[in-house]
């Protein structure tokens, strides 16, 4: 159960919320969830006690999960897939000044780092995949088709420099993977193109080698001075 002053701080201090999973992904059907993910600002007096403000918080409703600014920004810069798609949701639900400038740097974390890390994420999926089609004779389908979508965001990202999480035109052969149309040899052989196709963007990706971090960290020191002097915090 999500604490009182857990849940206030999500409710007082949220800069930026979306709608993420399968309805931002253009792949819902009647039963998806909703899953909402957000990011709060801890008041900076917060600190400087010795029990620290919580890195992320899960609640207070279902499916909502919520990290602190400056834990968002550093899983961001590290090219955490789930992160950064959070910063491209197109279902925002909230969003302030801060948050606005949080989206405003949605470049600044985009860097080739993101080869490694969608790629990674995808290959230990996989390897869930491949267990449960030896213990059961099939894989949970649709954790393939969030796969086959990650890679092909991932390729995209790597080839154009902008990350777009929507799937668009690829909505029926997604869905035709997670109803078990799909023979399981050939989504195997599909995520095998894709990362193969990852690694050839790789190589020629306008992105560059690593984030803005200097960038980031200026906003977030900024961000946590003006917290400090406001009489509204903390």
């Amino acid at each position: 159960m999500i604490t009182p002053d857990l849940e206030a701080l999500v409710r007082d201090h949220t800069v930026y919320s979306c709608v993420m999973g399968s309805r931002a992904f253009g792949l819902a059907t009647d039963g998806s969830d909703t899953d909402r993910r957000g990011v709060f600002l801890a008041p900076t007096p917060l600190f400087w006690r010795f029990d620290k403000p919580p890195t992320h918080v899960e609640g207070p409703a279902q499916e909502q999960f919520s990290w602190e600014l400056e834990r968002f920004c550093e899983l961001a810069l590290r090219a955490n897939p789930n992160v950064l798609e959070c910063l491209h949701s197109p279902l925002v639900e909230h969003v302030d000044a801060l948050g606005r400038e949080l989206l405003s740097l949605r470049g600044a974390f985009l860097s080739r780092m993101a080869h490694q890390t969608f790629v990674r994420y995808a290959l230990g999926q996989r390897r869930k995949l491949e267990a449960d089609v030896r213990q059961y004779g099939a894989p949970r389908w649709k954790h393939a088709m969030h796969l086959l979508r990650l890679l092909t965001s991932g390729r995209d990202l790597l080839r154009t420099g902008e990350l777009v999480i929507e799937v668009g035109p690829a909505r029926e052969e997604l869905l035709a993977v997670k109803r078990g149309e799909v023979p399981w040899p050939e989504v195997e052989r599909r995520m095998t193109r894709l990362a193969e196709e990852n690694d050839e963007a790789a190589e020629y990706s306008p992105l560059p080698p690593q984030p803005d971090r200097a960038r980031v960290e200026e906003f977030l020191i900024r961000t946590r001075r003006a917290s400090a002097l406001s009489p509204d915090q903390g």
